[in-house]
């Protein structure tokens, strides 16, 4: 979590920019989101990583193959409005 409510040791925002790099849930989920929304995002397995495991067992993170994903997710801003055309 990059959240200081659960642990992180202070809130760590980011920038992103949807359908880059990202799991395919996750750029549907937040292009549906208004600036200042917060939301449980549940992305299925077949919209996160699928039968690949990401990680390493006993590393710093592991997500098993075939794992449903939730997010806490919370839109400060946006930079740019077109980027719901990527879709």
């Amino acid at each position: 979590s990059t959240r200081e409510s659960d642990g992180a040791n202070a809130d760590s925002p980011f920038d992103f920019q949807p359908g880059v790099g990202l799991i395919q849930g996750w750029t549907e989920g937040v292009l549906q989101m208004k600036e200042g929304e917060r939301a449980w995002l549940h992305v299925p397995s077949e919209k996160g990583y699928g039968a690949n495991p990401m990680g390493s067992p006993g590393g710093a993170f592991y997500i098993p193959a075939n794992s449903n994903l939730l997010f806490d997710i919370e839109i400060l801003g946006k930079k740019d409005s077109s980027a719901s055309d990527l879709l």
